[in-house]
């Protein structure tokens, strides 16, 4: 009985990690601020980067802080429930799931970005700001912020590694490289029109 409940209760701690992340805030305020769909204008994304370009770059920052605010708030309630491990990966998963797949716009959302980086600001915060300091030079160095997006992700996994190996010993590390890897494949994934565009060179510049 008490396993089933913990089932139970492991199941609901990813649904409502889902549903945190299926919360569309970047289409929310763009519909407020301008009354349209921000999935029809630029890349189609609802993150802070389209939003930016759409609504402004105020609207952009409130995008972004509020997808990461969602990331950390559904690591920290699984967290809450059920302490590190596993079913803590499946709700970070999940929430990023929910961002780029979200059930209330037809399973089109964001790119992962934003929320990936409160789910590790939680996780991983070390790992998190190489990322980050990846993510400016790349930036920085080529105006491309979806360059600097994907690389950032595809790294993540490795700084995890460093993190662990370095800084911050965990005993056992493969729920947290499992949602490193993931995260960083469900980024790069939805991230695909802009790989293709930057192949081609007609990718946006900031």
């Amino acid at each position: 009985m008490i396993y089933m409940i913990y089932k139970m209760e492991s199941v609901l701690v990813v649904i409502v990690a889902y549903l945190l992340g299926s919360l569309p805030f970047g289409y929310l305020i763009v519909r407020k601020k301008v009354g349209s769909d921000i999935r029809e204008s630029g890349s189609g994304g609802t993150g802070a980067t389209n939003v930016s370009r759409r609504a402004g770059k105020a609207a952009g920052v409130l995008t972004l802080v509020l997808d990461a605010l969602k990331g950390a708030a559904a690591v920290l309630i699984a967290e809450a429930l059920a302490g590190r491990g596993w079913v803590v990966t499946a709700a970070a998963i999940a929430v990023i799931v929910g961002h780029i797949f979200p059930v209330w716009l037809g399973f089109r959302g964001g790119k992962g970005v934003a929320t990936g980086v409160g789910v590790f600001l939680v996780l991983a915060p070390i790992a998190l700001l190489c990322a980050g300091i990846t993510f400016v030079a790349i930036v920085f160095l080529t105006r491309y912020v979806s360059l600097g997006s994907v690389t950032a992700a595809i790294l993540i996994p490795l700084f995890v590694w460093l993190q662990s190996m370095f800084v911050v010993p965990v005993a056992d590390l493969r729920p947290l490289l499992t949602a490193a890897i993931v995260g960083a494949l469900l980024i790069v994934f939805a991230h695909r029109g802009n790989i293709e565009r930057l192949a081609r060179g007609t990718e946006s510049r900031i």
